[in-house]
């Protein structure tokens, strides 16, 4: 690794040959006899801090040509010196300008880059009624501040880590001290290490790498986007990433029952939210199971139905011309494409596209004999079960497809079938050291406070269990 040399020209030469990028920018200016060259990113510097903050402060330095002394007289907050060409390189693409001078082995990182970030704001995708309204930002800096803000302790870590090869993006990995196993963070920053990529630009990158089946239907990986649900499961006893670019912070261990609790469930009483959590359990199994009930009922087993409901059923699908299973396929077809429509157009657009769109071609295809209004109805009550339970939609449509292909080609015994290899699959699915269907298997009684159904504040003294917590009491 090259180093800087007293030669101020030659070294400039060096880290613009490093740097030889159009907008790596160099500015060269004189005080007292000693010549400076700052040397700076412009898309991302701050030039107005840097004027002020080193500039202006070195017009009248006097004196002894010493890094540690010139570094004193800075009004930035952030120094540092750092012999190593490279790895000013590296600080200038992040931002920092590096100022260069005659005479001296090293060069002084100065910390006024420029920060591009929009307002903190109640994230899109996680609104609650009750409770903060606060949501993570892309700014790496800002969401380990709002994390910071609910930990006022010296227990809670947070540790800086660089992964990607050209990317560089800045991880935070956070934990409680003595309350987060020291082996689930041991673990991490092993996997962290490892990651050998050339970019990252979300966090959701990282999940591939973090996951024991890296190809799985499932998730094992928690995620959020709210800075309180975050600083709730650390303080369980799990560990978060926050990722530089990504509003989305990652937590592990993930069990699959955080997906079915609502930051608001601790802002409401405990019946509300032991109703709405088995709601969305039951929304759910009904979006997924509903259409492949329906079709397997028609193809196999038309004695499910019960017979008012079978002869408003035989009216209905009289003229089909298409067979049950190819009628809800199509159907599906159109909902997912009405859906992803829907999200991709404008927001202008979007609504009046999802709204107008399944009027329109529901009513159409009705009318037109091509597909019975028992099929819109089964379909559509699918689709908003699927949104009951926001964070599985991925997994769950995979799952509701699947079922229904089954139960086209084989019956009721076949989705029967299937539903138990899903609950093996589930049930031997591990992730650090973490069952990923605890409380249930395996089973722990004392833990189903807050699953299913959630006791009162006063009942949860202890932390899971199954997250081997060092610090096991929370509530004396």
């Amino acid at each position: 690794m090259k180093h800087v040399t007293g030669d101020l020209e030659k070294t400039k030469d060096a880290l613009k040959k490093l740097l030889p990028a159009e907008d790596i920018l160099t500015f060269g200016f004189a005080a007292q006899r000693i010549g400076f060259v700052c040397v700076f990113a412009d898309p991302i510097t701050d030039k107005d801090l840097l004027g002020e903050q080193v500039i202006r402060a070195l017009l009248s330095y006097d004196g002894p040509p010493s890094a540690a002394e010139i570094a004193k007289r800075l009004t930035s907050p952030e120094t540092k010196i750092e012999p190593a060409l490279e790895n000013l390189a590296a600080e200038v693409l992040a931002g920092n300008p590096v100022l260069l001078f005659e005479g001296m082995d090293a060069g002084i990182v100065v910390g006024t880059k420029k920060v591009f970030t929009r307002a903190i704001a109640e994230p899109s995708t996680d609104v609650a009624v009750k409770g903060p309204r606060e949501g993570f930002i892309e700014d790496v800096k800002t969401n380990t501040s709002l994390v910071r803000r609910r930990f006022k302790t010296g227990e809670l870590r947070i540790e800086t880590v660089e992964i990607g090869r050209r990317s560089k993006t800045n991880v935070a990995i956070c934990w409680l001290e003595g309350t987060t196993p020291a082996a689930t963070v041991e673990e991490v920053k092993k996997k962290l290490s490892e990651i050998d990529i050339d970019i990252i630009p979300d966090s959701s990158y990282l999940t591939h790498f973090l996951s024991t089946r890296p190809y799985s239907l499932v998730k094992q990986v928690g995620t959020t986007e709210k800075p309180d649900i975050f600083a709730a499961k650390i303080a369980e006893g799990r560990l978060g990433l926050l990722v530089d670019g990504s509003p989305i912070a990652l937590t592990l261990p993930y069990m699959l029952i955080e997906d079915f609790q609502s930051s608001e469930d601790y802002f409401v009483p405990p019946y509300r939210a032991s109703f709405t959590r088995i709601l969305r359990l039951l929304a759910l199994v009904v979006a997924i199971y509903l259409p492949a009930f329906y079709v397997s009922a028609q193809l196999y087993k038309l004695q499910l139905f019960p017979v008012k409901l079978l002869l408003t059923i035989a009216g209905s699908i009289r003229d089909i011309p298409f067979s049950p299973s190819l009628e809800m396929l199509l159907v599906l077809f159109v909902l997912e494409v009405l859906n992803e429509a829907s999200i991709r157009m404008p927001k202008y657009v979007g609504m009046a596209l999802s709204v107008v769109g399944a009027l329109v071609l529901g009513e159409t295809a009705v009318s037109a004999g091509f597909v019975s209004t028992p099929a819109i109805i089964i379909i559509a009550f699918s689709g908003i079960g699927l949104y009951a339970v926001p964070n599985l939609i991925e997994q769950t449509s995979v799952l509701r497809l699947a079922m229904l292909l089954i139960a086209g080609s084989i019956g009721p015994y076949g989705v029967i079938l299937a539903t138990a290899f899903l609950l093996v699959y589930l049930v031997t699915t591990v992730n650090f050291g973490v069952p990923l269907v605890a409380p249930f298997a395996p089973f722990a009684r004392r833990e189903l406070k807050d699953s299913l159904v959630k006791f009162n504040l006063g009942s949860l003294k202890i932390r899971p269990n199954v997250l081997k917590s060092p610090n096991k009491r929370r509530l004396k």
